[in-house]
């Protein structure tokens, strides 16, 4: 089971506070599938949380310990019947024959929201400043009243 420090901790527990459960354990407790879904969404997402239904505080509990300790993660935090588990991604064993892969092919990275609207503003920016150069300056159009201002002779 991973340590983690207070800080760790209280930043894992806000950047899951807008999380949805992703895995509900039920009536039949923890299941080798249901330990597998878990192991697939904490590879893909490292911090989740699990709902517990129909369980009393001490057995939620011992259910924490137990996932945690089976899957080599880190409890975050245990509010209700809801348990917020925190596992770094483990990297993925590569293939054996690097001869299938696809040369010249760039690996898919995973980006987080914000990377990718960082991203955007970072080329919004790029084609504004290259349409400045492009075009000449202009004059600001007068905003006195002649003709085409709107108003009828009064």
């Amino acid at each position: 089971m991973i340590e983690l420090t207070p800080v760790q901790r209280r930043d894992l527990r806000a950047r899951a506070h807008h999380l949805n459960p992703v895995v509900t354990i039920a009536g039949n407790g923890l299941t080798p599938t249901v330990v597998a879904e878990i192991e697939r969404s904490l590879q893909a997402h490292e911090l989740i949380k699990v709902k517990v239904q129909g369980t009393e505080r001490e057995q939620r509990d011992a259910l924490m310990s137990e996932l945690c300790a089976t899957l080599d993660a880190a409890p975050v935090q245990h509010i209700g019947n809801i348990l917020v588990v925190w596992r770094q991604r483990r990297e993925e064993a590569k293939d054996a024959n690097p001869a299938t892969q696809k040369s010249g092919a760039r690996p898919s990275t995973a980006k987080s929201a914000a990377a990718f609207a960082a991203a955007a503003r970072r080329a919004a920016l790029a084609k504004a400043s290259a349409e400045a150069r492009r075009s000449p300056a202009r004059a600001p159009a007068s905003r006195g009243r002649g003709p085409g201002s709107g108003t009828r002779g009064r």
